[in-house]
């Protein structure tokens, strides 16, 4: 090996993590795509390489692309407005009700959506709400911050809330179906004590009544620069019309357990995404005669590119010896029963995830444990645990997520603020304490499964 290869890549990654830090407003994947270029000029990363990489995030890419069109065509049909007009009248002027409905509605958009997704719909909602209800600064933040952890934590209990975890799942060989067995019960146990410990937080902060606001006394504020659904005129919707979105919600819900159910029947996911976007697609081509075709322009293909970038990075990383030297480091924790691998790689993926990242972080993980010598269900543990301090303990710091970052900037372009400091005494008071209970009970779980 080159002797200037190794501190060539790593300046490399470092440097593309560095801009996206520092420039989040940037559509992250052109500092992506560039640094993935400067590694393939480098040369720790080879052509042949390049096959491996497009055949293991291929499916994975196809799988969420899929799922975000069904959020555009929502859109289109007026769902993301009327929920909007449901959280406010759920709420009926109490704030914390308002609180359990919003951490309800974010968690929901993430597992029907996407992690990312779910950050960019939910975000200017709440901004929308908060901001007709007259709230303070110090009011917002508890509905925006707690919106936003529990929305990306949410990507954990299913696989595929999440690209990243679509990836890693490929890569160790876990059918998705398998991944929600193992993983819901914990992760979801998880969750419930993240919205406990928040709300216990915030108590004082939630205002005890609120704004009651009638359909039509509120309209969208600006779009953020990098939401990438635009907010268009709510259509013409039916006199019935909680039944029409009851009927949609439905078909979007029965389409995302076709998910799991072909999964179970190893008929290839990215397939049954794509039909079950089709069959949507179509839906809103005869009832609104809108064409397909507007998905090419509204679609974020930028995620495919910013995902088949990061990868070449890291396995560039791989080629020149990371995971070598975390696979022996690693390897005599996680062979010493499931409890103790759930917590040591937990642990790993969150200090690897808010040094840089969560998304590059889970994939140097799974590189890892792809190249050690485990047992297949020490493999899935692992694997499982991985997610979980990716998802979850990524969110000790702003910069542990992209989502995350991203929210920032929105909720500053909502003239909310909120500086670091403050998000870091919620998430270090809150982040900890649930991501060992959850890897705990991960480490329970699967024994007594398995």
């Amino acid at each position: 090996m080159n002797e200037y290869l190794m501190p060539i890549t790593i300046l490399i990654f470092l440097g593309t993590l560095s801009f996206i830090f520092w420039r989040p407003q940037v559509n992250e994947a052109i500092p992506a795509s560039v640094g993935a270029v400067l590694v393939l000029l480098s040369g720790s990363v080879s052509l042949s390489d390049l096959i491996i990489i497009t055949e293991t995030i291929g499916g994975a890419a196809v799988t969420i692309i899929a799922t975000i069109v069904m959020a555009i065509v929502l859109e289109s049909f007026g769902f993301f407005h009327w929920a909007a007009e449901k959280l406010s009248e759920k709420a009926g002027g109490s704030g914390i009700r308002l609180f359990w409905y919003t951490n309800l509605f974010c968690f929901l958009m993430t597992l029907f959506v996407n992690n990312d997704g779910s950050i960019l719909i939910t975000t200017p909602i709440l901004l929308m709400l908060l901001h007709h209800m007259k709230l303070k600064n110090h009011q917002k933040i508890p509905y925006l911050l707690s919106g936003a952890l529990i929305a990306t934590a949410s990507s954990a209990p299913i696989g595929v809330s999440n690209i990243v975890n679509l990836i890693a799942l490929k890569m160790v060989n876990m059918d998705l179906y398998m991944h929600t067995a193992m993983m819901f019960i914990p992760a979801s146990a998880g969750l419930l004590l993240l919205a406990l410990l928040l709300f216990a937080y915030f108590f004082n902060q939630i205002p005890r009544t609120i704004s009651k606001l009638k359909p039509g006394q509120w309209s969208y504020p600006p779009t953020p620069g990098n939401h990438p659904l635009k907010t268009v005129p709510v259509p013409v919707i039916p006199e019935n019309r909680p039944k029409f979105m009851r009927n949609i919600l439905l078909f979007v819900l029965a389409v995302r357990l076709s998910l799991f159910a072909a999964s179970y029947v190893h008929f290839p996911v990215p397939l049954m995404a794509v039909i079950g976007s089709m069959a949507l697609l179509g839906w809103r081509w005869i009832y609104l005669r809108i064409p397909p075709t507007d998905m090419v322009k509204k679609t974020p293909w930028y995620i495919l590119l910013f995902a088949f970038s990061m990868y070449v990075i890291i396995y560039g990383l791989h080629n020149i010896g990371l995971t070598q030297w975390l696979m022996k480091f690693m390897e005599p924790l996680l062979t010493q029963g499931y409890l103790l691998a759930s917590i040591a790689m937990g642990s790993l993926l969150t200090v690897l995830s808010n040094l840089f990242n969560n998304h590059p972080a889970l994939m140097i993980g799974t590189l890892t444990l792809t190249n050690m010598n485990l047992d297949p269900m020490t493999l899935k543990i692992s694997y499982l645990s991985s997610v979980i301090g990716s998802d979850l303990g990524s969110l000790l710091l702003p910069i542990g997520t992209l989502a995350t970052l991203i929210w920032l900037h929105m909720i500053k372009q909502g003239n909310v603020r909120i500086t670091w400091g403050q998000y870091m005494k919620v998430t270090f008071t809150v982040i900890p304490v649930t991501l060992f209970f959850t890897l705990i009970v991960l480490g329970y779980w699967v024994s007594w499964l398995y």
